[in-house]
């Protein structure tokens, strides 16, 4: 049995986006789907005493949320394996606890309410930051995997960091049938105002730009070599990723980002491109972890 792909649930048009999404991701690998509710409330109503015989309007709420989802998948996708789990926990915590055995989770950008909009859905956030596994958070209008568009856009990151990035993106590119546009941005210590000394810092300038290419390269290799098929557009800039990033996701139907892990540290492990991928890319973004 493959592991699942993880997909969390409020209800909200969302949250059902991401449904939308991860059916079409699960039917793509091949691979079962588990819709999870998770919701503190729950556990309260368990440890309540209460003299009523009727469920809890919580637990009746959570059972129809799931329920629906698993209807819309399986409407969606008639051979597609589903399996629905209510969790009496923080949805946040949920999710990272099942993301332990699962493919990925796929979250929405946004939860109930006003509040949760603001804070991009702090549950998506929070797993984006923390899970062991790769993340999607569903954004944008059009979250249909193989919509159309041509691109899988890739932010590869500083040298030795972009194995389990680079061969998410390959195989994403290579199940959709498009190919990866890359962007690799590179930053000297040099100053931007001309000097005396101009043309040795164009000449550094040249030396970071070819080295950043070479890494970039290098990055790719094994990936191009599994994955000939793929089509592969190339981008080494000078300066922030940020915006090379986001003009890159506006013909892209999933942007990949990697996120370090580092198992001495606590609270959100993101950095700042990432944040900012995350409450403004208008597709879909992946977030890949690696050590």
């Amino acid at each position: 049995m493959s592991l699942p792909l993880v997909v969390g649930t409020d209800g909200s048009d969302a949250a059902l986006r991401a449904v939308d999404w991860a059916a079409d991701e699960a039917a793509l690998r091949g691979a079962p789907l588990r819709i999870v509710y998770a919701s503190l409330l729950a556990h309260y109503e368990r440890v309540v005493p209460s003299v009523r015989t009727a469920p809890a309007s919580g637990a009746v709420f959570a059972e129809h949320i799931v329920a629906s989802a698993s209807e819309r998948c399986e409407r969606r996708h008639p051979d597609l394996t589903v399996s629905t789990e209510i969790l009496a926990e923080d949805p946040a915590e949920g999710l990272l606890g099942q993301g332990r055995n699962a493919l990925a989770i796929v979250v929405g950008n946004r939860g109930r309410g006003e509040l949760a909009a603001l804070l991009l859905g702090s549950v998506g956030l929070s797993v984006a930051a923390r899970a062991q596994c790769p993340v999607i958070v569903v954004r944008g209008e059009e979250t249909k995997p193989g919509n159309g568009q041509r691109w899988i856009a890739l932010g590869l990151g500083d040298r030795g960091t972009g194995t389990a990035t680079v061969d998410f993106a390959f195989t994403e590119a290579a199940l959709r049938g498009t190919g990866v546009a890359v962007v690799h941005a590179w930053r000297s210590n040099y100053p931007e105002t001309p000097t005396a000394h101009t043309g040795q810092l164009d000449d550094a300038r040249q030396s970071a730009q070819r080295e950043a290419e070479e890494w970039l390269e290098e990055a790719l290799r094994d990936a191009t070599a599994k994955h000939p098929e793929v089509r592969v557009r190339r981008e080494v800039v000078e300066g922030h990723a940020r915006q090379s990033l986001l003009d890159a996701a506006r013909s892209a139907e999933l942007l990949v980002v990697g996120a370090r892990r580092r198992s001495d540290a606590f609270g959100l492990q993101l950095g700042p491109v990432n944040h900012a991928m995350l409450h403004h890319a208008p597709c879909p973004v992946a977030v890949v972890p690696h050590q």
